[in-house]
């Protein structure tokens, strides 16, 4: 049963979702802007980010006006340190979301998009769909979405690693896409660390519901098996 939050603190929660709606929202559009060849939707996912950043501000001071009224219980404590952290983390997701935005603007600046995405398509897909489970861990308040999410990063890393070495071997191919290729592997990156970023925030999670590391959990159960 879910518990009930006094206002402030439900502002938190709610300011969290948004963040984290807008954050998926952000990243599907970098990715879209990629695919599609488009400056100007590449140029609204830069500007949305200074939204994302907006909201990470109301929730640090949302906390810490709740902390100094209230004196929190310790499970209230849990989630506004949660907050705080997962806040950062979505921050971040925005920030390579727009890091994206611009490379794909440099990308298209060097002409027409003709050396393939590689894996990039289906790194974004798994990344929005850590970022979206993670979030729908912490609304249901399921330590079990949130412990799910932890195997699916290995991998992400796994096509990040092929993204690098497909586009690595196309310099070599052909010298006068490097500087494209070169764009690409840090998109490639860019939606590795937002994976990784959900995988922090899951991590929380798991934190906030159960009062244990995941990742002890997690190496417990590897040495016990």
């Amino acid at each position: 049963m879910k518990r009930y939050f006094h206002e402030e603190l439900e502002t938190v929660r709610s300011n969290l979702m948004l963040m984290g709606e807008k954050s998926v929202e952000i990243t599907h559009s970098a990715m879209k802007a990629l695919l599609e060849g488009d400056r100007i939707l590449a140029d609204k996912v830069i500007e949305s980010d200074d939204v994302i950043n907006e909201i990470e501000t109301q929730i640090d001071d949302e906390v810490a006006r709740y902390i100094s009224l209230r004196a929190p219980v310790a499970r209230d404590l849990r989630l506004l340190f949660v907050a705080v952290k997962a806040s950062h983390d979505l921050e971040r997701v925005g920030d390579e979301a727009s890091s994206i935005a611009n490379r794909t603007k440099k990308i298209l600046a060097e002409g027409p998009m003709d050396l393939g995405f590689g894996r990039v398509p289906k790194m974004c897909e798994l990344a929005v769909s850590m970022l979206n489970e993670a979030l729908q861990s912490f609304i249901q308040e399921d330590e079990s979405i949130a412990y799910s999410i932890i195997k699916r990063d290995k991998e992400v890393d796994a096509l990040n690693r092929e993204n690098f070495s497909q586009f690595v071997e196309l310099m070599k191919v052909d010298p006068s896409k490097v500087a494209s290729c070169t764009e690409m592997v840090f998109i490639s990156k860019s939606l590795e660390r937002i994976a990784d970023h959900a995988k922090n925030i899951a991590e929380e999670v798991y934190f906030l519901l159960t009062s244990q590391s995941l990742k002890q959990v997690i190496r417990a159960e590897r040495q016990g098996s």
